[in-house]
């Protein structure tokens, strides 16, 4: 087998697709499979992970195109707080034509009633092969009511067949094994579960069969089960062409074998694709198959979001459901996003300054996982602050003892280096420095800067359970755990805030009324083993 694979990315700012003969409608007669044809063309455009980040679901719905489009789940964020969010991640998916979504894990964050209402507005299809559902007639009606329990299931498909220039194509969407682990409210669920990866895997091997007996040979698996087990998935089942991933958050740019091109049990070529996260990314995969289905020339670009422009008509449209964004300043100067969850952020130690000396705490957190966009250089508004903490999660703020903040910092360095992908991520400070040993995966000192920037060392070994500090961030990390340790039970707040950290990050900045710069760094020192 001949696979022409051709490892080409676009750059943006020299090549659009508007004049890329593949998405030029005037060219399109010359993919259209013929009689004389035994060969069948088609691209692919595909989402994934955008989370609810409404500028840039903007600027993707100017750049993406494809004779078919998918999503590899999350496009969504956030529990019923989130409503407009909800309403605009559904309208995102319409207006760009997705024909298919499978379920990720933030598509739950919200109960099942909701969940369900936001299924109902998806044009297109919501798919999970893998997902299991207790019946409602097998549960207490005192359940259904207080968790907002509805029969989810029934409005999920496991697959679906879509007709693209005339060839069917199979849709098959599988949800990651660890869903219920990252909800945000795990009570919603409990009466759902997912198949492991072996049962799902039986379960995708029997679809894609059954669909080879409906004469259909071209099939895609939108997976939000994450880049390791899509591999895996590659070269255990055998029927698939593409895999449209998501879930772990990775980059993949072009087509490299033994990375994101597998072979199947059969020796057929399986492409993988993600694009990232937060939607700063999106992709356009060209395919070439022979008669048979097979994959024999391929071609998988990377479009940087930030490059493309806001359509008018899109912004009316979401302004009308978020509300029109407020101008609240102009950033001067601001450094790129860190690569990953481990390295220092500044746009977040930025916030968290904001939070401690707005609600005159001793130190401020943030966990990384959390921030999901950076400070742009220009003009910003409301919205823009916004899409940095898209999950409205309260402000809180209570006294925590010095052990507890050491223990949850132990925990969340310990994890984070435990992982491949290094999640859930550092955190983010303001009152603290500390420094962290990656090898070890150990916290290695930490430090209490006072009002008057004197440093205070705290005993990370011995730590005082008597002292405590006054302590700001949001409900999330307060209280909720998940990947972290509870700082403090809600009873124990001293202040709750009817609002999230945009608010209060917005009102700082238009108080100030001159140009930011952002250059937050030095809060995170990294100590290394043959230092």
């Amino acid at each position: 087998m001949n696979l022409n694979i051709q490892p080409i990315n676009f750059n943006i700012q020299n090549v659009r697709f508007k004049s890329n003969p593949i998405s030029n409608p005037s060219n399109n007669q010359n993919l259209e499979r013929s009689p004389e044809k035994d060969s069948f063309e088609m691209y692919v455009g595909y989402v994934n992970d955008t989370h609810g980040q409404a500028n840039n679901m903007m600027r993707i719905l100017s750049g993406i195109k494809g004779d078919l489009k998918l999503a590899g789940g999350d496009i969504d964020i956030g529990d019923e707080k989130n409503e407009g969010i909800h309403n605009v991640a559904t309208k995102f998916l319409n207006i760009a034509d997705i024909k298919a979504s499978v379920l990720g894990n933030h598509e739950i964050d919200m109960d099942q009633k909701s969940c369900i209402e936001a299924i109902k507005r998806f044009n297109g299809e919501m798919l999970a092969i893998n997902f299991e559902q207790t019946p409602l007639s097998e549960q207490s009606e005192e359940e259904i009511k207080k968790f907002g329990r509805a029969d989810l299931k029934s409005y999920l498909k496991k697959s679906t067949v879509v007709e693209v220039k005339g060839e069917k194509i199979g849709l098959i969407g599988a949800c990651p094994m660890d869903m219920l682990e990252r909800l945000t409210h795990p009570n919603y669920y409990t009466d759902c579960s997912v198949e492991d990866l072996d049962d799902t895997m039986e379960d995708i091997q029997e679809e894609i069969d059954d669909m080879k007996k409906q004469g259909i040979n071209k099939i895609i698996l939108l997976s939000h089960m994450g880049h390791k087990r899509d591999k895996i998935v590659a070269q255990n089942v055998d029927g698939i062409d593409v895999i449209i991933g998501g879930h772990t958050h990775e980059l993949i740019k072009d087509i490299k074998e033994g990375e994101n091109l597998l072979f199947s049990k059969s020796g057929e070529p399986v492409i993988i694709t993600e694009a990232g996260r937060d939607g700063n990314y999106f992709g356009k995969l060209n395919l070439t198959f022979d008669k048979d289905g097979v994959i024999t020339k391929a071609q998988n670009n990377i479009g940087e979001t930030r490059l493309f422009h806001k359509n008018m008509i899109n912004q009316y449209v979401f302004d009308n459901i978020l509300g029109e964004p407020e101008k609240v300043g102009y950033v001067k100067e601001a450094p790129p996003p860190p690569s990953n969850l481990a390295e220092e952020n500044p746009h977040a130690n930025f916030v968290c300054d904001i939070m401690r000396e707005m609600t005159n705490s001793d130190i401020a957190l943030w966990h990384h996982s959390g921030v999901r966009n950076f400070f742009h250089e220009g003009e910003i508004d409301s919205r823009d602050v916004k899409d940095m903490a898209p999950f409205l999660d309260y402000v809180v703020v209570a006294d925590v003892p010095e052990s507890v903040i050491v223990d949850a910092f132990k925990k969340a360095i310990k994890a984070t280096y435990d992982s491949p992908i290094l999640k859930p991520g550092l955190l983010a400070v303001s009152g603290l420095n500390y420094t962290v040993n990656p090898e070890e995966g150990s916290l290695v000192e930490m430090n209490y800067i006072d009002k008057n920037g004197i440093e205070h060392e705290i005993d990370v070994e011995h730590p005082s359970k008597d002292k405590t500090y006054r302590v700001v961030t949001d409900e999330f990390l307060m209280s909720a755990g998940a990947d972290y340790n509870v700082l403090a039970p809600e009873e124990l707040y001293v202040e709750k805030y009817p609002y999230d950290k945009d608010v209060l990050a917005s009102t700082y900045i238009k108080q100030m009324n001159e140009p930011i710069v952002i250059n937050q760094f030095g809060r995170i020192r990294y100590e290394h083993d043959d230092d």
